[in-house]
């Protein structure tokens, strides 16, 4: 098919990013530290966690799985980002777009799952106490972060494919500061609305479906919390799930308002914003968040960098 008046789209132009010099060499600085600090940190917490041996339990390996996909995830947006706010042209390959929407997706559908399986884990370890030692092996463990991947990095691969059959024959320009589905989606040109929908359908099932088994887990979780006697058992429990809550807070609340929501709803400023928050603040937050209100993390990290076993 042949489309008269247009040409063939390359290259797409990251346009998020359009502030004056002074101020894109400002968040550059920002964002470099940022980006350093989420990979020092991530990269701390998987050294403190393999060679504690007091650690060697599932939620910390969990921890482990967690900390990978935030060094990838990260490696995939962030350096092209630090590269646009000092490239004038801001320019990627329209192929470097798509696999870098896919790559997000992806490393972010892994993420969901895997903290639903955290969840799932805490609500063994509080409510079947006697049971989780045999139900949560090492051998299952690894079944269970294998099985995250498999399934998150197959979880876009149907928007993908057919994102790559379809024509791009301008404008190429998308708002905002890494490449996703939906603004790429509107570059195409054809009727684009069945891939929307299919796009906004496969994106509210993995985000959905994990929300749920999350949250009837911790509701389980603060049901059995609650029946315990002893206000020291009741905060230890607490304390336990306390940071990991916290975490799937932040996650869930971002990419539902990037996800579900009607995609004509809010600003292009706005998309970019939240845009931001997910990748950028949400790994950011979570090396300080496991490493400084887990005590164990804490307690084993302050050891190491006092006696230098690094």
């Amino acid at each position: 098919m042949k489309f008269p008046n247009y040409s063939i789209v390359h290259e797409i132009i990251l346009s998020g990013f359009s502030y004056p010099l002074y101020v894109n060499s400002l968040l550059f600085i920002i964002l470099l530290l940022i980006y350093l600090f989420i990979i020092t940190g991530n990269i701390l917490l998987l050294f403190v966690i393999q060679k504690d041996s007091s650690l060697h339990a599932p939620m910390y390996f969990f921890i482990k799985a967690l900390c990978i996909i935030e060094i990838v995830y990260t490696a995939t947006i962030i350096p092209k980002m630090l590269a646009n706010l000092i490239d004038a042209e801001k320019k990627m390959t329209l192929n470097s777009c798509i696999w870098q929407a896919y790559l997000s997706h992806a490393l972010g559908a892994s993420e969901c799952y895997l903290l639903t399986l955290m969840s799932y884990d805490r609500y063994l370890a509080i409510c079947t106490p006697l049971y989780y030692p045999s139900i949560m092996t090492t051998r299952l463990f690894i079944k269970l972060v294998a099985g995250c991947f498999i399934t998150g990095f197959l979880s876009p691969t149907i928007e993908t494919i057919w994102l790559c059959l379809l024509p791009f024959c301008g404008p190429n320009t998308i708002q905002n500061v890494f490449c996703d589905f939906p603004p790429l989606i509107a570059l195409t040109c054809t009727d684009h609305a069945l891939y929307v929908l299919v796009e906004f359908v496969i994106s509210s099932l993995i985000i959905l479906l994990s929300f749920t088994c999350v949250l009837l887990s911790y509701i389980r979780i603060i049901h059995v919390v609650l029946k315990i006697q002893s206000n020291e058992g009741r905060q230890k429990a607490f304390s336990t799930c306390g940071a990991h809550l916290l975490v799937v807070t932040l996650f869930f609340g971002s990419i539902g308002f990037m996800y579900i929501r009607p995609k004509r709803s809010y600003s292009q400023d706005y998309d970019k914003t939240v845009g931001l928050i997910y990748a950028v603040f949400i790994p950011l937050a979570n090396p300080v968040i496991y490493g400084l209100r887990n005590k164990e993390i804490k307690r084993s990290l302050h050891k190491h960098l006092q006696y230098g076993r690094f």
